[in-house]
């Protein structure tokens, strides 16, 4: 059987992310081995919106508040990598998704990780234009105010062993114990 004949069948002739019938595909889930445990069949509008996150329609995505709760790991990765976008980009409600998402460590440890070959996120770049990567050290570059954290993370804070998000502008990283979001234009990567 191919994998996309077993996929329709997973999937009952439907998006896995937002159950449209129609222009279905494989859609590999990166890092992937090509079996279809690590594919999801997806839709047209899904797909290129998930290759081209510039062209996001974000109400299309509420979808997710269902498929979230596959059983299926790759469609289980799939919510989580998309609903970590729009919370990047400020969406409150795909945040609050986010926050009940419970994928185990395995699938949550493939969700995080993608491929070196796969550029569908360009890569974050300090002040200086240096590229970071996950686990690097990095350097406050200006005071900034933590909003909703009530205090001022000061000019100089070393921040530990950051996390890359799907926007290159922001990293993750903790500052006085609390995990904020850092604009990449205020840091200087530590060597």
């Amino acid at each position: 059987m191919t994998i996309e004949k077993e996929l329709m069948q997973r999937s009952n002739s439907a998006c896995e992310l937002c159950s449209s019938t129609d222009n279905l595909s494989v859609f590999e889930v990166s890092p992937s081995n090509g079996s279809s445990e690590q594919a999801i069949l997806t839709c047209e509008a899904c797909n290129s919106q998930i290759n081209k996150p510039d062209s996001i329609n974000v109400n299309h995505w509420r979808c997710l508040n269902d498929s979230m709760w596959s059983q299926v790991p790759a469609v289980q990765v799939m919510a989580w990598r998309q609903l970590k976008q729009l919370s990047s980009m400020g969406e409150m409600w795909a945040q609050d998704l986010l926050d009940m998402l419970y994928l185990d460590e395995e699938t949550l440890t493939w969700a995080q990780t993608s491929d070196a070959d796969d550029d569908i996120y360009p890569p974050a770049k300090d002040s200086n234009g240096a590229t970071l990567n996950a686990g690097d050290n990095v350097t406050l570059i200006k005071d900034l105010d933590v909003k909703g954290a009530g205090f001022t993370a000061k000019r100089g804070t070393v921040v530990r062993g950051i996390s890359l998000t799907s926007n290159p502008d922001q990293i993750e990283g903790r500052v006085n114990g609390t995990r904020i979001v850092l604009l990449t234009k205020f840091l200087k990567k530590q060597n």
